[in-house]
């Protein structure tokens, strides 16, 4: 009986080390001074380009495409958000 014990014991204490790793994964982070971050599906998400002042304001710039969406809070804590798309141009014909 006692050998039984030992033996399950060995094997739960073996297995433990595994069952800690499968329950929290690891997520690897992308080096601040890149400029996008790796969504889960493992694509390219554009980090946005936020600028903090002293004061605790902030402006931020989000591009996607051919759209810009600005992001901006003042130091008394109003948020203001703006969207402008610019339609593409054709080149001039010859």
């Amino acid at each position: 009986m006692k050998v039984g014990k030992l033996v399950l014991l060995g094997f739960a204490l073996a297995g433990a080390p595994w069952a800690v790793a499968a329950q929290a994964p690891q997520e690897r982070q992308t080096p601040k001074n890149w400029s996008y971050d790796v969504g889960q599906r493992g694509q390219r998400i554009a980090r946005p380009n936020r600028v903090t002042n002293p004061d605790g304001s902030w402006r931020e710039e989000i591009r996607q495409g051919n759209c810009v969406t600005i992001k901006e809070r003042s130091a008394a804590g109003e948020y203001k958000e703006t969207r402008q798309c610019n339609p593409v141009t054709p080149p001039p014909q010859r």
